[in-house]
């Protein structure tokens, strides 16, 4: 035990300059295995003391190292688990609670013994708590000799000695000494004796000090008495003192108390006069604005710009933040009665002219002098919007103080503005629709002209469409064509119908939202509400703040219903426009189309009310636009040829170019792209599907040869128009193409020499069932007479008169448009090659040294063919 306090006192509290008063060997409670640490007790050696506990541990190289520090007045409660049972756990309430097992249970009464003593010289309120500790364990007797001191009392320490580091005094004189007996190693009997010596010595010493003192003791104790008794005399007049000075204290209390009240008493009395003065400031309206607001003159513009001011200065008052309590004085309840006298007067003066207003620029002329020139302008009303704008804060002032007289104004409003543009939009769109026509009856293309000649009407199916640039229709049934330049014409104009809407209907909405504060109120409403949530949300993280997206769309939803019931008139106009020409060429819809996808896709504002009015009649147009592709659609599938001579290229094949070239010139390089190239595929493949049908159906032309010139025609068609989507259709295109072409040689050129095919087909058989090549002519069957007699049957004029029958057969199926003929009898010649090799070959295989030949060579074949052509 020596050697442990030697080591924590050199090692640990020497560098730091304390004493070491207590320690324990400890380990931390609930875990099996961990390194065994000191908790040490120690004070400083310099006044005024300070006493700490250190955490002490030992590294693996056996060297002591302090891990934590604490004073002990940090100490707030000592836990000794057990008050009557032997237990060597115990906790220490810290800056936490730790708990800790001791190695030895001596240590543990010591090491609690001294923390109770020092923690006993603290005042009573920072002493700690000893909770379950033995009760002999801290009382004062077993603690006679204080611990301060370095003293540990013998009932306390479990050793017989106490050990007590040397002072730098003692250290000197004991080295010293040392110094004096070096022999003290070799002898130690000699050094006991020395000291021995020296010992006695300095006992006389101490005795004969003691005597000679005993007079000057007894001098000391007298002067101790008088002491006392002037220590008395002081301590008398002390307590007068104090008396004296505790009557003076009571006074002056008292007068601070008093001094207390009266300066309450003076600030509520300055509060009060403040609060008087403010009210009266915030409350009173100056006469001249009385008069301004009871005699408002609205005609003149000094009289309006006094309105302006004197209503902006009634609201001011009106609005004035004044406590809730106070509102319940007389006063201020019969000024806020003079308020609202005023404001309805006012507001009376104000409905009554604004309401006049509006009725009589409802009938606002507009600029109409732009519609007189060249150009196609919808007029505007600037004017108007400028002579209102002069009362745009009296509208404000008056949607703030009187939302009933609001609303009326708003719907005369818009009652007497949506009239004055309904007018004009129908004069617009009238002075439009005649610049469409301005050619119309130079080319025949009128809606007159169609009602004069009903066989432009012709019905191809159950929904009674016209047959004008009908896929399925014959291009002699198709109504007048109206000319390229007359459908560009249109696309200016709608582009211009178009044009013209978007800068008044923005003119009037900017008006609208400024002249009315639309939104402006709702949008307050959500600043303040997101400062409330902000601040909130400061408190309470969890708290959900207001949607910003939210209220920008209320506020669309406000502006966009004003300008709805304005111009309700817009949507219908312009679908009864877009309707009025698509009787006359359905090609205009597509025009249609095209524009109101440009003027939506690019608005900047989506949510403005024409963006949403355009893309409503989008809608509808598109609606229309896919009726009428399902119109083409239906003409395809509900097509049948003329059933009297030749079939030829069927119309929806040939009438699909006209159609592809008018689509991809509107349609080029647009947003509806993607729209034209679905009902390309639908189309093309609804021309796949009924040309079959239609080949299978006629009574005349062979089927193949119906399907082999249109799909030859459509294989030209989409490889001149080079349509991307179209690309593997094409390539279809030409595959049925030349299946056709091979079944209508197959079919109808077949086997000119039939005898001789079916000679070597029995050959061939033969030679199937194992006889040989070279004994095939020992069969009686295939014998080389036999040959001889079926290769005479086919002379060479024979062959050319059948080629020629052949020919005008051929000449007779094709139509003139498609130029296949050629084509045709190349490959028969082709074909009639392929069989004469054929039979060559077998005569060379099983007939060798026959001298059998056919009458003609290949050669001859080729002058046939091609006398043939020539001739015809």
């Amino acid at each position: 035990m020596a050697t442990i306090r030697h080591s924590l006192h050199q090692e640990i509290l020497q560098p730091l300059d304390e004493r070491l008063l207590a320690y324990v060997q400890v380990n931390k409670a609930l875990k099996k295995k961990n390194k065994p640490s000191y908790l040490v007790v120690s004070v400083t050696k310099d006044p005024p003391t300070v006493a700490y506990i250190h955490q002490v541990k030992k590294s693996d190289k056996y060297t002591l190292k302090k891990k934590q520090s604490w004073p002990l007045n940090a100490l707030k409660a000592v836990d000794g688990k057990s008050s009557t049972t032997e237990t060597l756990d115990f906790d220490l309430h810290l800056d936490k609670i730790y708990k800790w097992t001791a190695e030895n249970g001596q240590e543990r009464k010591n090491f609690i013994t001294v923390l109770y003593k020092e923690s006993s010289n603290f005042p009573s309120k920072d002493r700690p708590v000893f909770i379950k500790v033995p009760k002999e364990w801290i009382t004062t007797e077993m603690l006679d000799v204080p611990v301060s001191n370095g003293a540990v009392p013998m009932e306390v320490s479990a050793d017989a000695e106490d050990y007590q580091a040397l002072s730098e005094k003692e250290e000197a004189d004991l080295q010293q000494l040392m110094s004096q007996c070096g022999f003290a190693v070799s002898n130690a009997e000699q050094f006991i004796d020395t000291l021995a010596k020296h010992l006695s010595i300095l006992d006389g010493e101490n005795v004969q000090s003691v005597l000679a003192s005993e007079q000057q003791v007894a001098a000391l104790m007298r002067q101790i008495d008088t002491a006392l008794e002037q220590v008395s005399k002081v301590e008398a007049q002390l307590q007068s003192y104090d008396d004296v000075l505790c009557h003076i204290r009571t006074a002056m209390d008292k007068m601070e108390e008093k001094n207390t009240l009266i300066a309450i008493a003076n600030k509520n009395n300055h509060k009060l006069l403040m609060e008087l003065e403010n009210i009266v400031h915030e409350l009173e309206l100056p006469s001249k604005h009385q008069i301004a607001l009871t005699d408002a003159d609205l005609t003149s513009p000094q009289s309006l710009q006094d309105a302006i001011t004197a209503a902006k200065a009634l609201q001011k008052v009106m609005n004035a933040k004044i406590h809730p309590g106070l509102l319940q004085l007389a006063a201020v309840q019969d000024q806020k009665k003079r308020f609202e006298k005023w404001k309805t007067k006012f507001s009376q003066i104000l409905s009554h002219h604004l309401n006049n207003m509006f009725i009589y620029l409802g009938n606002d002329p507009g600029e109409f002098r732009a519609m007189i020139g060249p150009d196609l302008v919808l007029p505007k009303h600037t004017a108007m919007h400028r002579e209102l704008s002069a009362y745009t804060e009296l509208m404000h002032w008056c949607k703030a103080m009187d939302r009933k007289a609001f609303n009326s104004l708003t719907k005369v409003y818009t009652n007497s503005i949506s009239k004055l543009y309904e007018r004009d939009v129908k004069q617009f769109l009238e002075d439009a629709r005649q610049r469409v026509a301005a050619g119309q009856s130079k080319m025949g293309g009128s809606k007159e002209d169609v009602a004069s000649k009903p066989w432009l009407s012709v019905s191809v199916s159950s929904k009674s469409q016209p047959s004008a640039s009908l896929l399925g229709v014959d291009r002699e049934l198709w109504a007048q064509e109206v000319s390229p330049a007359e459908r560009l014409r249109f696309d200016q104009v709608f582009e211009r119908v178009l044009s013209e809407l978007e800068p008044v209907c923005l003119s009037e909405q900017n008006f609208c939202v400024h002249f009315f504060e639309l939104g402006i109120q709702k949008l307050r409403m959500s600043q303040s509400q997101s400062e409330d949530a902000l601040s909130a949300k400061k408190d309470d993280p969890k708290t959900p703040s207001t949607p910003q997206k939210k209220i920008e769309k209320q506020m669309h939803e406000e502006v966009r219903k004003m300008m709805a019931e304005i111009f309700n008139c817009i949507e219908p106009e312009i679908l009864n426009f877009l309707n009025h020409h698509e009787k006359i060429d359905p090609v205009f819809r597509m025009y249609g189309l095209v524009r109101l996808s440009q003027h939506v896709m690019s608005a900047q504002d989506t949510g403005s009310f024409l963006s949403m009015t355009f893309g409503t009649i989008l809608v509808q147009v598109k609606r229309n636009y896919d009726r009428y592709m399902q119109t083409q659609l239906n003409s395809i599938q509900d097509c049948r040829p003329v059933r009297k001579g030749k079939c030829g290229i069927l119309p929806f094949v040939y009438n699909f170019e006209e159609f592809a070239r008018t689509t991809e010139q509107i349609f080029k390089d647009t947003e509806r792209r993607a729209d034209l190239d679905k009902w390309y595929i639908k189309l093309v493949g609804a021309i796949f599907e009924a040309i079959p049908i239609v080949a299978a159906d006629h009574p005349k032309t062979p089927p193949e040869v119906i399907k082999m010139e249109n799909f030859h025609h459509l294989y030209d068609l989409l490889s001149r128009l080079k349509i991307g989507v179209l690309d593997s259709q094409r390539k279809e295109a030409k595959v049925k193409y030349n299946e056709a072409l091979k079944a209508y040689v197959t079919r109808y050129f077949g086997r000119p020499l039939e005898k001789l095919n079916l000679f070597f087909e029995g050959v061939q058989a033969k030679v199937a069932q194992g006889v040989k090549e070279s004994e095939i002519s020992y069969q009686m069957a295939f014998s080389k007479q036999e040959l001889r007699k079926v290769v005479k049957e086919y002379p060479g004029k024979e062959v050319h008169r059948g080629l020629e029958q052949l020919y005008r057969k051929v000449e007779k199926h094709l139509c003139e448009e498609e130029n296949l003929l050629q084509v045709v009898w190349r490959a028969m010649q082709e074909e009639f090659i392929v069989q004469y090799k054929h039979i060559d070959d077998m005569i060379q295989r099983c007939y060798p040294g026959s001298m059998v030949t056919l009458d003609f060579t290949i050669d001859n074949i080729l002058q046939f063919f091609s006398e043939i052509a020539r001739s015809h």
